[in-house]
């Protein structure tokens, strides 16, 4: 299993800036809650699964299998 940053540099700063706005809480979500703090939840429970590949909700980050 590998995690990385999406290919898509813009994308990739947007989010981070989003993530520097709201203290760490995914900037796709209007809840801050602790299942919104990046690594979220939703991509924590994805990744545990061996046979999910894809984007975060957000696209900040791909697993790869």
């Amino acid at each position: 299993m590998k995690i990385r940053f999406n290919e898509d540099q813009e994308i990739v700063s947007a989010v981070k800036s989003g993530l520097e706005r709201t203290g760490g809480y995914c900037p796709c979500r209007l809840e801050r809650n602790e299942e919104n703090k990046c690594m979220c939840k939703e991509f924590r429970e994805q990744i545990a699964d061996e046979n999910f590949e894809g984007y975060c909700h957000c696209y900040l980050y791909y697993k790869e299998k």
